[in-house]
């Protein structure tokens, strides 16, 4: 008859320890043999007519392993099961200096120990003090508006030929190929094309670029044409290299140079920005753009509260874990070995993910958030239509969407993403109500220059 027993070697660190008799393995052992012995491929003998000792000769042993083996595991199971416990991840053979010995032709009593990491009970204490957060509302002023028309003009504006490069707000449209110093094209390079602002480029090149004409060339090397901080950009795109490639020569020819006429603002931009609304004037246009503008502007404030909510229960709600044996968990239990170095890395991250994991499960399931089927499928709905310009009420113009919604439902990545958004979106929802939640107006420049908010709440010790 197994025995299990259990220990504690740690904070939330127990060792348990199954003790199976010969009984607990054999018949199931005998059993296995029985049905390998009927699908077993032997040369010289039909399926399922290869004699008993001959399978047993054969394969015994490693069946013998596995079924001893996965006995103790589900003694070990039934236990966790039956007590109650609730683990992370999954137990972990503990290493023992002896290693257990598995022999068919001498069964025995034999032992298995587990190291298993307890899950904590804890408090959710920032929600208890009732913590004061700040809503942030961002002022919308008439400089926003301009910049953004500015923008809007410029983005819907159109390209005009140019004799040579003249300034910054000049289009690029040039090549990029590998060659050496002398600017011969190496055999194995590939040809990249860009188009650009000039003023998007490094400063230096932008003013090796004045006066340049369609079909000139130039021989540059990344690392001597930009900054540090424009390297890793310039590497990226438009070169599509790494950081390998930074003394390469590249040989870059112009292959057109225009000018960026912007739009003037008249009746057919105001359609082309807003195709579904009647928009009469320049002030009806700029309102748009205002509240536009808002919306943009609350959903980053949003983000910013949830942010802060997420830092501030991560941080400053007491929980213990387990250390040594989720550390033994990273380095182990995953596809291949993880190095220590590796583990320490990794390990600040890991654990700050894991305590929010175990904050919002216990909030999910204390404030009863549930998500319905369809209510992922409404919320899918609502974005493709969204993504065409329509709303619910045009749902009658698109007779294709019954069938994508038929094969959406059986995309199991894009549902469980939806429903794992929304369930947080109640979750924060629910959570703003039970904070005190302040709501204070202002600039768009006091709002960039806040600390985010991992900073404010990372004077913890956990």
């Amino acid at each position: 008859m197994a025995t299990v027993t259990r220990e504690s070697i740690g904070n939330l660190h127990d060792k348990i320890t199954v003790k199976l008799a010969k009984e607990d393995y054999l018949p199931s052992f005998e059993k296995s043999l029985k049905q390998y012995a009927k699908s077993v491929n032997v040369p010289g003998f039909r399926k399922g007519m290869v004699p008993a000792g001959m399978v047993k000769k054969m394969y015994g042993q490693s069946i013998f392993s596995d079924e001893v083996l996965r006995t103790a595991g589900s003694k070990l199971e039934e236990y966790l099961g039956n007590e109650k416990v609730a683990i992370f991840a999954q137990p972990m053979v503990m290493p023992s200096e002896t290693p257990v010995r598995l022999d068919m032709n001498a069964p025995a009593e034999v032992d298995f120990t587990f190291e298993v990491g307890l899950k904590p009970d804890f408090e959710v204490t920032p929600l208890k003090n009732k913590t004061a957060l700040t809503r942030y509302k961002i002022a919308v002023g008439d400089k926003m508006v301009e910049d953004e028309i500015e923008r809007i003009k410029r983005r819907y504006g159109k390209a005009e030929d140019q004799e040579a490069v003249a300034s910054k707000d000049d289009i690029l449209y040039a090549t990029y190929e590998a060659c050496d110093a002398a600017g011969n094209v190496l055999a194995e390079s590939q040809k990249v094309d860009d188009t650009v602002l000039v003023e998007k480029l490094p400063a230096k090149l932008q003013d090796m670029l004045m006066g340049k004409k369609a079909d000139d060339t130039l021989v540059i090397v990344p690392a001597e044409v930009c900054t540090e901080e424009e390297l890793q950009g310039f590497l990226k795109d438009p070169l599509k290299q790494g950081a390998e490639a930074a003394n390469n020569h590249y040989k870059l020819t112009i292959t057109k140079v225009a000018k960026l006429i912007p739009r003037e603002l008249d009746a057919e931009l105001f359609a082309q920005v807003f195709p579904n609304k009647e928009v009469k004037d320049e002030a009806e246009f700029k309102e748009l753009i205002r509240t536009e503008l808002g919306r943009e502007y609350n959903r980053i404030s949003n983000e910013r509260l949830q942010n802060e909510i997420y830092e501030l229960l991560v941080h400053q709600t007491p929980i213990q874990l387990p250390v040594p044996f989720l550390k033994r968990w990273l380095k182990e239990g995953g596809e291949k070995p993880k190095a220590e170095a590796e583990v320490e890395k990794e390990f600040p991250g890991f654990d700050h993910q894991l305590r929010w994991t175990l904050i919002s499960d216990k909030l999910i399931q204390d404030n009863k958030i549930e998500v319905t089927r369809e209510e992922v499928m409404t919320d899918i709905k609502g974005r493709v239509l969204a993504y065409f310009g329509m709303t619910a009420e045009d749902e009658a113009d698109a007779p294709w969407m019954e069938g994508y919604m038929a094969k959406v439902a059986k995309d199991n990545k894009t549902m469980d993403e939806t429903y794992r958004r929304l369930l947080f979106d109640k979750l924060f929802q629910s959570l703003e109500q039970q904070f005190k939640v302040e709501e204070k107006e202002v600039s768009e420049e006091e709002f960039f220059k806040l600390p985010d908010a991992h900073a404010a709440h990372h004077h913890h010790d956990h």
